[in-house]
């Protein structure tokens, strides 16, 4: 006796019909709604980005702007500060400084010694969308 031939059964196959071929409708919309998903996840990390790149130019830039303006502070004479306000010009459109300038009692100077003067800078960009910060003292002598 000759051995049973074992016939294989496809999935999707009976009798004399052809096997199926391509995707279910629910394996194309499982696989778009994972690649939804992803791309999601990137636009979102990208924008994240996007942002973190102009935050870090300006604070370069207002960084360096507010040193300039200190640089223009440490040569005048300091009896004669005042606030005052401004641009960058041309150079740096968009960005502007403010100075303030106001002088500090102290319990630690003595009395007909040095006046201690602080000196804010801000140097903001877009009328005030991002500002930056620079702070220093100053002894007064008289």
């Amino acid at each position: 006796m000759a051995p049973a031939r074992h016939r294989r059964r496809r999935f999707g196959v009976s009798g004399n019909q052809r096997p199926d071929r391509g995707f279910t409708l629910m394996e194309v919309m499982v696989a778009l709604a994972v690649v939804a998903i992803a791309l999601t996840a990137v636009y979102r990390m990208h924008s994240q980005t996007l942002f973190m790149d102009a935050r870090g130019r300006f604070d370069t830039v207002a960084a360096m702007l507010a040193r300039q303006q200190l640089a223009v502070v440490d040569t005048s004479d300091i009896n004669d500060l005042t606030s005052d306000s401004g641009d960058f010009g041309s150079d740096h459109p968009g960005y502007t400084w403010r100075m303030e300038t106001e002088e500090v009692l102290s319990d630690l100077l003595v009395e007909d010694g040095p006046t201690l003067k602080r000196i804010t800078i801000t140097v903001s960009f877009n009328q005030g969308e991002s500002n930056f910060g620079l702070t220093t003292y100053r002894h007064l002598y008289e």
